[in-house]
C-alpha cells in the first residue's frame, strides 16, 4: 500500500515515478486484488465496463481479459503519466484510454454495465459527488465494485515501513499521508453506498499477502515510492540509507528475507444499481 495513487491531482507521476510504481508496489501491493476483483464479474452482463484510477493498468488487464472479446472497456485515471504507462505496456489489447476526474464522468445516465475501481477512492476529495456519479452512469442492475484499504496495521510491510520513517520527522505526519487507509470503516462505506442510491450492497474484508523476491526489493519498493521519504529527503538526504537497513532488516526478520511474504488486508465492496 503506497503512500499515494493515480487519484491525488497533485501527486508528481513522471514517466520514472509511474514505472517504479508499476515495477515494485504493483506486484507487491495490486496483483493479487486485481485477481480478487477481476473474479467478481460476471462477463455475461457486460458490454460497457469503465475503470476508473486505472493507473497503469494492472487491474485493467485483468478486466479486458474476463469480459467478452466483444464488450468495451473504458480505462481512465487523473493521471496522464499513469496512462502513459498503460498504454505502453497493454498497446496490444482493445481499450479506450481516457483521462477522466471520478467526481465527473463524461457519459450518460444509465449507460454502462460495470465500473470498477481499484484503491482509487481514498484519495477523491469529493467521495459522495463520486458514488453519485457512478450510480448515475450505471444501467439499472449494473455493478459497481471497487477496493480500498484496510486499516494500516493490517498491511504489515506498509505499517514497518511507516512507523519506522515516523521516527525520522518532528511533527505529526498531515492528514494527507493517511489517505491511503482512509477508507477502512465497512459501516462508512455503506453509508456512502446507500446514500448514493445503491440499494444490493455486499462488503467484506479480504487478506492477502505481499510477495517480494526479497525484502531488499520490497524496501527498494516502498522508500523510492514513498512520499512520506521525499519529506525526509528534504530534511536529511543521508537518512534514506540508514532508514532502508532498518525497514530491510526488520522485513526479514518478520516476513522472510527471500522472498518476503507480509500480510495485507483490503476491503472489496460490491453495489448494485
Amino acid at each position: 500500500m503506497n503512500d499515494t495513487s493515480s487519484t491525488v491531482p497533485s501527486a508528481d507521476f513522471s514517466g520514472d515515478v509511474a514505472t517504479h510504481y508499476d515495477q515494485f508496489l504493483g506486484p507487491l501491493f495490486f496483483e493479487p486484488y486485481a485477481i480478487e476483483v477481476a473474479k467478481r464479474i460476471d462477463p455475461a452482463a457486460v458490454s460497457i465496463a469503465l475503470e476508473i484510477a486505472a493507473g497503469t493498468g494492472r487491474v485493467t488487464r485483468h478486466i479486458r481479459e474476463r469480459i467478452p472479446a466483444s464488450a468495451k472497456l473504458i480505462a481512465s485515471d487523473i493521471s496522464g503519466e499513469m496512462l502513459a504507462e498503460a498504454k505502453k505496456k497493454l498497446s496490444h489489447l482493445d481499450i479506450d484510454w481516457q483521462n477522466i476526474d471520478a467526481q465527473q464522468l463524461p457519459f450518460s445516465d444509465n449507460s454502462i454495465d460495470l465500473v470498477v475501481c481499484c484503491f482509487g477512492y481514498m484519495f477523491v476529495p469529493d467521495k459522495p459527488k463520486a458514488f453519485a456519479e457512478a450510480y448515475r452512469v450505471l444501467r439499472p442492475g449494473g455493478m459497481f465494485l471497487f477496493t480500498t484499504w484496510d486499516s494500516l496495521e493490517h498491511n504489515a510491510a506498509s505499517y514497518t515501513s511507516r512507523s519506522i520513517a515516523k521516527e525520522y520527522l518532528e511533527e505529526p505526519l498531515p492528514e494527507s499521508y493517511n489517505l491511503a487507509a482512509s477508507m477502512s470503516d465497512e459501516a462508512a462505506i455503506r453509508q456512502l453506498l446507500q446514500d448514493a442510491r445503491f440499494s444490493k450492497i455486499a462488503i467484506e474484508k479480504v487478506k492477502h499477502f505481499s510477495v517480494s523476491p526479497t525484502a531488499k526489493e520490497a524496501t527498494y519498493g516502498l522508500v523510492e515510492g514513498g512520499l512520506i521519504y521525499k519529506e525526509i529527503k528534504k530534511r536529511n538526504p543521508a537518512w534514506i540509507d540508514e532508514i532502508k537497513i532498518r525497514v530491510e532488516k526488520e522485513l526479514a526478520e518478520k516476513f522472510g528475507a527471500a522472498p518476503m511474504s507480509a500480510p495485507m488486508s483490503a476491503v472489496i465492496s460490491q453495489a448494485w444499481k
